[in-house]
């Protein structure tokens, strides 16, 4: 069976420097893949390859079987979540969801339908008709999700999109993104340099360093078989260090 997408020796050179070094992975179908890396390993650029926001200089991007490698980022019917939202400040809820509607062929005659769908989708109806400027940031994260939705991708890509939250908002975002994945049967490529975001939300999770994947695996099998010391040392200490943290806490409140 082929896969969902397959990404095949993806390489990007920025003037001297290999910012990707020939990326292989599958993508199956609604599964939740998660890159996680620290800041400059390669992933922000990975996902700008894949929405076609820039170039490879090599290597090819497979989704459904079709070659989308050279195709504008409007043909390949893939959504983005940015991690400051993008949305229009002067529109309302509703308006913002159905802008993209309004333009794209297939959906123009029933943009407002699809926007009101996806609004009770996400738990926002109620305040469709505010503007967004006045909305918590984890209200306006839920909006740029459901416009997203609403243009029913292939494959969502998330770019970091809970690192402007506070904690409480992120646990939650996290809980509400989960939702909408298995209530969509989402396909997401999940960006991230968060260690306990990934484990927590992922069916996999590739692990980026310096431009190169290195370990692609079950969170479980990565934090019991971890393949490298940079896997060992950026997620398996890291995630033991926040337990001992926990545990440390949850004995002093009981003493």
């Amino acid at each position: 069976m082929n896969a969902f997408m397959k990404v095949q020796n993806l390489h990007k050179i920025y003037g001297d420097k290999v910012v990707l070094n020939k990326i292989n992975f599958d993508l199956k179908e609604g599964e939740f893949l998660s890159v996680l890396g620290p800041s400059g390993c390669g992933k922000t650029t990975l996902l700008k390859l894949l929405i076609g926001i820039e170039s490879q200089t090599s290597g090819k991007i497979l989704l459904k079987g079709n070659d989308i490698s050279q195709l504008n980022s409007s043909k390949r019917n893939m959504g983005i979540v940015f991690q400051n939202y993008a949305l229009f400040p002067n529109m309302t809820v509703l308006q913002n969801i159905e802008y993209a509607l309004k333009f794209h062929e297939t959906y123009k005659k029933d943009a407002r339908k699809i926007a009101l769908e996806v609004l009770e989708q996400v738990g926002l109806t109620e305040h469709m008709n505010k503007r967004v400027d006045r909305l918590s940031g984890g209200q306006q994260q839920r909006i740029a999700i459901a416009r997203t939705l609403a243009l029913k991708p292939d494959v969502i890509l998330f770019d970091e999109p809970l690192s402007a939250l506070d904690a409480a908002n992120r646990l939650t975002m996290r809980q509400e993104i989960k939702r909408i994945q298995k209530e969509y049967h989402s396909t997401i490529i999940y960006i991230t340099h968060d260690q306990e975001e990934a484990f927590t939300m992922s069916d996999r999770i590739m692990v980026m360093s310096e431009g190169h994947v290195e370990q692609l695996d079950t969170p479980l099998n990565i934090y019991n078989h971890p393949k490298n010391d940079f896997v060992n040392d950026f997620v398996v200490k890291h995630l033991q260090t926040k337990l001992n943290d926990l545990e440390k806490c949850m004995v002093k409140d009981y003493d």
